[in-house]
């Protein structure tokens, strides 16, 4: 039997990535159907995508698949046919091509079963993921987006919402999915006689918070079919004016795809205009948050100076400081402040 796992150190596994000659695609790509055993579709799906020399991130669950990955450029469609004979649920599955990309998003290949493709912390068992709600194809979108009668209500975390987001769309303010579910049905109470426009990156989660909406009693609800990704895609091949404001922000070492020359964000550290996110270099921290240049100069690439004096210790101490200390929050958040966001350092011993 195949060894169905990585042998690798990542650092050795990037190494060789970044070797490579040959230029990669970054996909991504989703499908809501039952699996009846995710860990034999895991296992097989691991063989056929190691002998096409994919990276990425894979989940699968008894309620679909969820992937963002990257294929060498000559093995996508050999990936494509693969895939759309693998299961009879993905024959023509949607692929979403990334935008802003040097194909040196991913060194390895992860697959892994979870309970969920998408953790949504729903446990109504009426709730029917496959009543979605009508998908919205580029044109679409603009014609809503002019439409008084629409309401765009954005499904992503508030760290993606601040760098890049549809005109005028509506922030559901919560760290997770799960917390913006009931927040999204609650905040929209007053506008249930509108068209509710739902969308996020790929379009995973608009496309499940969509059916969320439509079983807590909305009925006039829409999605952007393949989120920002496939809409900025087609209107781009379609010469459609691009109605997205600033940065998709996408989960690997990119951190972001740019969508139009807006910056509409600002510096955490600063207030200067910027909208690159970093992790702070503190390997005890990695706080995802906002950097410009000037301040990555004199932050050292961290995010506070308690960042800064840790990082400049000895390995040996840096342990003895992390000991029994409790984390605060990974991402920032402008309702918390940023040296509110860092780590909490224990007294010492008395």
């Amino acid at each position: 039997m195949p060894v169905l796992h990585n042998l690798v150190s990542n650092e050795e596994l990037k190494a060789r990535m970044l070797a490579e000659t040959e230029p990669r695609t970054t996909v991504s790509f989703y499908k809501y159907f039952t699996i009846d055993d995710p860990k034999a579709f895991r296992d097989a799906l691991y063989v056929a995508m190691t002998a096409l020399k994919v990276f990425g991130r894979i989940y699968i669950a008894s309620e679909g698949i969820n992937a963002q990955i990257s294929v060498p450029a000559s093995q996508y469609e050999a990936m494509k046919s693969m895939l759309y004979g693998f299961h009879p649920a993905l024959n023509a599955l949607r692929m979403n091509i990334a935008l802003d990309d040097d194909g040196k998003s991913f060194w390895v290949l992860r697959l892994k079963v979870r309970d969920r493709i998408v953790a949504d912390g729903i446990t109504d068992e009426r709730f029917d993921a496959s009543d979605v709600g009508a998908y919205l194809k580029a044109g679409d979108v603009n014609a809503m987006l002019d439409d008084p009668d629409a309401v765009f209500v954005d499904m992503r975390n508030h760290y993606e919402y601040e760098v890049g987001h549809f005109e005028n769309a509506m922030e559901i303010p919560a760290d997770t999915f799960r917390d913006q579910l009931p927040m999204a049905v609650e905040m929209l109470q007053e506008k249930r006689d509108k068209k509710i426009v739902m969308y996020c990156t790929g379009g995973i989660r608009c496309e499940k918070a969509s059916a969320w909406m439509r079983h807590n009693g909305f009925s006039n609800v829409y999605h952007v079919e393949g989120g920002i990704i496939e809409y900025a895609r087609r209107a781009r091949e379609q010469g459609l004016p691009v109605r997205f404001k600033g940065k998709n922000f996408v989960f690997d070492e990119r951190m972001g795809e740019r969508i139009s020359d807006d910056v509409i964000a600002h510096c955490h550290q600063c207030g200067a205009v910027c909208d690159t996110h970093v992790n702070c270099k503190n390997d005890g921290c990695h706080l995802l948050f906002i950097q410009c240049p000037d301040c990555a100069e004199k932050y050292q690439h961290c995010c506070s100076p308690l960042c800064m004096e840790e990082l400049a210790l000895s390995p040996e101490e840096q342990r003895a400081r992390r000991a029994g200390r409790e984390n605060g929050n990974k991402v920032f958040n402008k309702s918390r402040g940023l040296l509110n966001m860092t780590l909490k350092i224990p007294e010492p011993d008395r």
